[in-house]
Order: C-alpha cells, then structure tokens, then sequence
C-alpha cells in the first residue's frame, strides 16, 4: 500500500471516528450517572493494600471494620456501575472476625511474614473459580454453574491471608473490549456510566476507582488487565508469559503454554509487586521484582504509534500524554537531556493480526465453548438466530465466531517469522536495563457499543501479549473530555522489576491513579 492511500485512510478513520463518537453520544451523554462520593469515615479506603494489611497487624484497624466498609462501598457504587456478578459478604465477615481474634491472640513474625495481606479483602472476575460460587464465563446456558474448587491463584491469596468478599462481571467468553453479557448484564465505566470501562476485567477496574476494591486479582491475553486499568485511570500489572499458575481460570488446567496471565489493578504501585510475588510463587523470583533498580540508569525507548490499518490514529490527547513523558524523562533522569529515542519495528504495523494468529495457538476452541464445550458451534447459524431473536448470547460474540471461521486466515508462516524478528529486535534493544513506552490505545474510554465499530483498537495491549514482555498500565491524568489517559511500560521478560520501578517514579511525576470521585468531608 502506498503512503498516499495510507494517508487517505488515516484521514478517512479521523472522519468515521469522530463521525460515530458524535452519533453514540447523543444517546449516552443523557444516560450519565455520577458515582457518590467516598464518605470521610472510610477513608482508609484510599490506602494500598500492604498499609491496609499493616494497620490490621498493628491493631490500628480491624479487618471486620474493613470488609464492613468494603461492602458498603460497593452496595453504594454497583447500583450505577453494575460490577458485581456474587457476593459472599457473610462468610467473609464471619473470616474476618476470625482474622481480628488471631491478632488479637498474637500474631508471630512468621506468621505475619507468610500473611503478608492477612485480613484484606479481595475482589476477582467471575472466571477465576472461586469455590462454591457461580463459574458462568458469562455464557447464558452456564448461569447456574459453580466452580468446585478454587483456582490455584485464590488458594495463594487466601494462604497469604486476603479474604475473597465478590467475584465481578466479565464479557461473555472473556474476549471483548466491553463488560457485558447475557447472564449479569454491562458494567459502566464510573468515570462516565455511558462509556465502557474496557474488558475483560472491566468489572474490576470499575470497582478499584471507585474505592470498593482493595484487591483486584485479574487475567490478560489482549490486554485485559492493561485496557480496564487505562480506561478507569488505574494502574495495571501484566507480568512475563509464564510466570502465574492458570489452573482454575477460563477452563484453563494449569501448566500450557500460553500468552495468558494473570495480573493486578491497583490504585497504588506499591502492591503490585507483593501480590504478584504472592500470586507466582516459586516462579516470582524470576521476575526480579525485589531488584535495586535506579531508574536514572534505565535507557528509555518510546514508540509514537502504528501504522496497522486495522487500528485508529492516535488521538491528539493520546499524542500530548506521550510527549509530557518522554520530556519530563528527557529533563529528569538523562544528563544530556537526549531522552528516550524513538523506536519502530515492522512487526507494530501488523498487531491486531500478529495477535489473532498467536490466539489460535491457545489451547481453548472458541466454537466449542461458545456451546458450554459441546458441539462446535456455527457462525452464520448463530448470526441468523440473533437476528429473529432466538439467541442468548451476545453480537460480539457471534462476530468472534463469524472472524473465526468465515474471514480470510492470518499466514503463519509471515506470521511467525515476523513475530520473532519483533522479538529478537526488541529483546536486543532493551536488555536487562531498557524500557518501552508504548500508546495504550487510540483514545479514551469509548462509548458503550461503539467497541463493534472498532474492533481492533485493543491491538496495541494484544501486542505486548504476543511478545510475552511484561508491562504496566500508568495513568497520566485526563484528557479535555475529563477521562483517563495513560501510556503502557514494557520491559523484557523477566524484568518485571524495571516495569514496576518506571510506574513508580510516574506514579510521583504524574499524580497516579485517577479516582472517579473525591473523598466527601464532613
């Protein structure tokens, strides 16, 4: 394609973007609903995680007094955003009360050490099995299933002492940018209850910038720890490829390989590495979270967009977000003030289809779970009964399964080998020491539906899972609209750590994460 069409069609995408923002919002602009704010009593729910946990050890706060106000937080906010799928906040009271007679007996320091979120609730999507509780993957015909046991990643929390208080809503079949589906209905973003707060961890983000999460366990194949964490102004930690047990998540047995991992949204940095270490086990040390790390002597890359056609332009917010970066590092951390150099390869041009030819190596089959494991279902079959209204599954759903088996296929051979030419590159460039600061997405949060329209936009978080890199989602503020931005942090595997060290020092820099309401005083 020449780089006059090319031009052609960016200008072109501008126009249809702008062209849909306007027609959606004629609708949802009306249907806006603010989340209340946050009353001064619980205002300890603004604190991390690990203070949380410490003030519990120290006697300072009750761990009942937390999940009293966990719960009331969220009975609060859900009527707006609708995040929650169950709750079991009875049996969580009665652990907690259970928490606050240990301490109050004495806790050791061993015991403390291998509790390290002793007494602190917890929140995660419905597809994490959680014993006891429905294990729907939002599929209609599952709506009265529940798992038997717990995943491998709530058995580690609940060793470390964390108290699970609700699991939350999630896209039918976890792979969509909206969090929505015919068993719980759609999640709000609470920034703007007409936008989505992305997939598929939606639910989750939601609640965490609202302060009814304190822990917010989430999984990631094509950003859906990292999309959520952007478009609800937290932050998000996807981790190296590898490094975090799937056993009980999606279906998933544990031990294939896979681009998929679980991660965390936070409103604080400081967590993410404790309960990543909780959360990977033997496998955390590999990550090098614990690592010294002087951010000035990080050499900083930084891509300014793509050229995939599938995807949008960059919006001049999104453009602005990068450029504030890269020159406060410029004047921060380098002493010649050269900054971060720019970085292109041709693998950023082809993401979304890099992606989906990596999707079809996961081990799950998409027709197959469409009918809870059965029978391989039928595309255009599913597509004729949505349109006389004999479906209950979700359009975008039936569109995945259409994508799967009627679109032209991705060469595998191109694929690959492109594919590992962007790895190579990229694992040559930033090292052990190096950093990318990559867009997060075309624009902010959009509005409800008009996900359909732009399918591909999510490409720029898919990427990061087909280099199996670690990354984290940083909030910069917001744009004029008053809606989160952000930029991701990608390191290569296995230093997580420097990840976390640039979030960190842009958490202080840029002002963190970005609440969707205030702390109300007396």
């Amino acid at each position: 394609m020449s780089p006059t069409v090319k031009t052609f069609l960016c200008y072109l995408r501008i126009i249809l973007d702008k062209m849909i923002d306007y027609v959606f919002s004629l609708y949802w602009e009306k249907k806006k609903e603010k989340v209340p704010d946050l009353d001064e009593k619980y205002a300890f729910l603004a604190d991390s995680a690990t203070t949380l946990a410490k003030k519990i050890r120290d006697k300072q706060l009750k761990s009942e007094d937390l999940v009293r106000a966990v719960i009331e937080r969220i009975k609060q906010v859900n009527p707006i955003i609708n995040a929650v799928a169950e709750d079991r906040y009875l049996a969580a009271l009665d652990e907690a009360r259970e928490v606050d007679r240990m301490i109050e007996a004495g806790l050791s320091e061993e015991e403390a050490r291998k509790k390290p979120f002793l007494g602190v609730p917890f929140t995660t999507k419905e597809s994490q099995a959680l014993k006891g509780m429905k294990y729907t993957m939002g599929l209609w015909r599952r709506r009265r299933e529940v798992a038997a046991e717990d995943s491998e990643a709530v058995v580690r929390l609940k060793v470390a002492g964390a108290i699970p208080i609700a699991t939350t809503n999630l896209p039918e079949l976890l792979i969509w940018q909206e969090t929505r589906n015919p068993v719980y209905g759609m999640t709000n973003n609470p920034h703007h209850s007409g936008r989505t707060p992305g997939g598929s961890s939606g639910a989750e983000a939601a609640l965490t910038a609202t302060y009814a999460s304190t822990i917010s366990l989430c999984s990631d194949v094509g950003g859906s720890t990292r999309m959520p964490a952007f478009y609800c102004g937290m932050f998000g930690y996807h981790p190296t490829a590898g490094a975090t047990n799937l056993r009980g998540v999606f279906f998933r047995k544990g031990g294939e390989e896979s681009m998929f991992a679980l991660g965390f949204i936070s409103k604080h940095v400081e967590d993410l590495a404790p309960l990543m270490t909780v959360v990977a086990g033997d496998k955390a040390a590999s990550l090098k979270l614990d690592r010294d790390v002087n951010v000035k002597d990080i050499k900083f890359y930084y891509m300014e967009g793509s050229k995939d056609c599938l995807v949008s332009p960059l919006s001049p917010g999104m453009t602005a977000a990068m450029n504030r970066v890269v020159t406060k590092i410029s004047q921060d951390l380098t002493s010649t003030g050269s900054g971060p150099e720019k970085y292109h390869h041709e693998g950023l041009d082809h993401m979304y289809r890099l992606w989906y030819h990596w999707m079809s190596k996961e081990p799950d089959n998409y027709a197959s779970l469409y009918n809870n494991g059965g029978s391989e279902a039928k595309g255009w079959v599913e597509l004729c009964k949505k349109l006389v209204g004999l479906s209950n599954h979700c359009f975008f759903t039936i569109m995945r399964l259409l994508e799967l088996q009627m679109m032209p296929q991705v060469d595998a051979a191109w694929a690959e080998e492109l594919s590992a030419k962007l790895k190579q590159d990229i694992y040559a460039k930033l090292g052990d020491s190096g950093v990318l600061l990559m867009p997060s997405a075309p624009y902010a949060a959009p509005y409800h539906y008009t996900s359909v329209l732009r399918p591909y936009n999510f490409a720029y978080w898919a990427i990061v899972n087909v280099l199996k890199c670690p990354a984290v989602q940083v909030p910069l503020g917001v744009n004029s609209q008053g809606l989160p931005i952000g930029i991701q942090v990608v390191a290569a595997p296995n230093n997580d750590g420097l990840c976390l060290a640039v979030a960190k020092y842009l958490e202080k820099e840029f002002g963190g994460a970005v609440m969707a309401c205030r702390i109300k005083a007396k």
